[in-house]
């Protein structure tokens, strides 16, 4: 769909401002929210551009399934809104702090535990509107659940970084909450547990998330594959009864799984302390099939498999990323070490094509280059 310049009316005419000045004296921007993120992708110098004082739910239509809102606005009020009304993100946003916002979720690309079966944030974003590097109000997308002609900008803006405007207001398509959920608990090693993701993943189960670990919380260090399944009530009773049958697990109450995995969302769970100051913790984006990798570091895995998480130094980047490569993966750098990994690249190198697109998209949006310069 092709832009249009929006109306000026209610307007963020604060942050165009700002982008303007900044683009007449090339003058990097530094564009955050919450900053919850900031860790996240190369380290950026510039002046701060802060969205947080647009922030407002400008429409819900609770029968449609569509919520538009300003990108300053925090993800918990948000959800909170949406909770109201029995609905939710379904893509499972990380905060990484309370002050998280949804300008912030859509910039980072990030998605939480449900990804694998849900979607990600790209799939919910309708619309979008933001800011340029000339400093012009764009509007991109709708607010509607239907497909348009051309290139779809606004689905490009998710996981961009910040790297080709400043996003302002943002319209997501929404789900019912699932009128049923159960986390059930398996006993089994890596291995195991991988060949068992694969084949579930082939049936009609309601599954919605898994994380394998194993527990160095309790003194045996036992491997533990959990399984969240969500949908209707008597389809997640019979995957459970069927499931734990087969693979001899348990069913936990969801009083306790609940913020179980909340925390391995926002990664607040013991893996995700450093075991010490100076590794990295290393995310590998891999395949669901993928086998297990052989690396001296043990894992976290979601998403059925396809996402890896494991602490490793710095130096060891071109092990890990060749690990990863050799099962048709890549590994990101998602938080460096207390020395803050110099020399070594938060993200993967793209490919010839890749970089063409993306040079040129970011040419046409902010031409000066003054939005998150180096970010990713």
């Amino acid at each position: 769909m092709a832009a249009m310049t929006s109306s000026p009316t209610d307007s963020p005419r604060d942050l165009i401002q700002q982008v303007q000045a900044a683009a007449a004296a090339r003058q990097p921007l530094r564009i955050t929210g919450g900053d919850t993120k900031a860790f996240y992708g190369q380290p950026t110098d510039g002046e701060r551009l802060s969205t947080t004082g647009w922030s407002g739910i400008v429409s819900h239509e609770p029968s449609e399934l569509v919520v538009t809102v300003r990108a300053g606005t925090p993800l918990v009020e948000l959800e909170a809104a949406l909770a109201e009304q029995g609905q939710c993100l379904p893509f499972d946003p990380p905060r990484f702090g309370a002050a998280s916002t949804i300008g912030g979720v859509v910039a980072a690309g990030l998605a939480g535990p449900a990804r694998a079966t849900a979607g990600g944030v790209r799939d919910f974003l309708l619309g979008l509107q933001f800011i340029n590097g000339r400093g012009e109000w764009l509007t991109f997308g709708g607010q509607v659940m239907k497909n348009v002609a051309g290139y779809d900008v606004s689905r490009g803006m998710a996981g961009a970084m910040g790297t080709l405007g400043v996003i302002t207001d943002i319209s997501l398509k929404v789900l019912p909450v699932a009128p049923a959920e159960a986390t059930l608990v398996f006993a089994m090693g890596q291995h195991d547990a991988l060949e068992q993701l694969h084949r579930w993943g082939g049936q009609p189960l309601p599954l919605n998330a898994s994380c394998w670990v194993r527990d160095t919380t309790a003194s045996d260090a036992p491997e533990l594959l959990f399984l969240r399944l969500r949908g209707a009530v008597a389809a997640v009773e019979a995957a459970c009864e069927r499931l734990m049958r087969e693979a001899g697990g348990t069913r936990m109450d969801n009083a306790q799984a609940g913020p179980d995995w909340a925390a391995c969302r926002d990664q607040r769970l013991p893996f995700f302390t450093a075991p010490s100051a100076d590794l990295c913790l290393w995310r590998l984006s891999v395949p669901q099939t993928a086998p297990v990798i052989a690396l001296p570091y043990a894992p976290l895995i979601e998403w059925q498999g396809a996402q890896r998480w494991l602490w490793a130094p710095a130096s060891a980047a071109a092990e890990i990323r060749s690990a990863a490569a050799a099962v048709n993966g890549h590994a990101t750098l998602f938080r460096a070490g207390a020395d803050g990994a110099p020399g070594v690249p938060r993200f993967d190198s793209e490919s010839p094509a890749l970089t063409a697109i993306t040079q040129r998209l970011r040419a046409e949006f902010d031409p000066a280059g003054i939005f998150n310069p180096g970010r990713t």
